[in-house]
């Protein structure tokens, strides 16, 4: 199958994987026919692989809105995109659309062309929200962001509407139900923290904690126990390395932008967790 090079994230997002896609490529087993994300996020590895076959899903709506609003009226997002401004005062006022009534009116499409003009416009260009689900990433002062990046959004749209691509929000584990033998499921949670300081789960209202991991864990038992074979990316913690105890962890570098500690940034240590050879 010939991929195209033009389908990729059209949104920046917290531990992105396309810098270490060759290193999850190492690790992908042969032949997938049915593939299933349940983190989807920016889609960088779903991007990548472009499979004929998928579920993919997260748990924070706004997102999986853009995903299908891209599928579904890309023609009135493109609209609706060219009218932003790259400008400090537009922005908050854009960014405090989820503190008010007016925010419940907007329609799919104003949805999606919010949560892309923030993401291109913000500092570090990384969404986030606080523990009341609101967007609180500062305003970024770049010259001139790439809102309007049509040749991807284009592309992105051609492969969702090519392909058989279901895409969900929901909890994790009711994707999980639906993978058989024949699926290759890929997890990329919320990572846990290897320190205090880089507790970074701001990308859903709440965070995950250390009974999260556990839960996921015990799908990743239940998937294990069916034959189905999963990968999953999370941080090289001692808490995480111990739970996977009885599969196959492999340690690789990350380069990652987010820590409290300007110093902290750089590259950093990694998991691979995988129940196959």
């Amino acid at each position: 199958m010939v991929k195209n090079k033009l389908v990729a994230p059209f949104l920046k997002w917290v531990g992105g994987k396309r810098q270490i896609m060759p290193e999850i490529e190492q690790h992908l087993p042969k032949g997938i026919k049915s593939y299933i994300e349940p983190f989807i996020g920016g889609g960088a590895v779903l991007f990548h692989l472009q499979p004929k076959s998928a579920i993919i899903n997260d748990f924070n709506a706004e997102l999986v809105n853009v995903y299908k609003v891209i599928k579904n009226d890309l023609e009135n997002l493109i609209v609706d995109l060219h009218r932003h401004k790259n400008e400090s005062k537009y922005f908050y006022d854009i960014r405090a659309l989820d503190r008010t009534e007016a925010f419940n009116n907007l329609s799919d499409v104003e949805r999606a062309s919010r949560i892309i003009y923030l993401n291109k416009t913000c500092y570090n260009g990384l969404y986030r929200v606080n523990n009341s689900g609101e967007f609180n990433s500062p305003f970024g002062k770049y010259k001139n962001p790439n809102i309007v990046n049509e040749p991807t959004l284009r592309a992105v749209n051609s492969y969702l509407n090519s392909s058989n691509i279901r895409i969900e929000n929901t909890d994790y584990e009711t994707v999980l139900k639906e993978a058989d033998k024949n699926s290759f499921v890929y997890l990329d949670p919320p990572y846990h923290p290897v320190s205090n300081s880089s507790n970074f789960t701001g990308y859903v209202q709440g965070g995950w904690d250390e009974s999260d991991q556990i839960r996921l864990k015990e799908a990743c038992d239940r998937l294990d126990k069916r034959g189905v074979k999963f990968l999953q990316s999370n941080s090289c913690a001692n808490f995480i390395k111990e739970l996977y105890v009885d599969y196959h962890i492999h340690i690789i570098k990350a380069n990652r932008a987010i820590n409290s500690d300007g110093e902290k940034r750089g590259e950093v240590e990694e998991v691979l967790i995988k129940n196959y050879e």
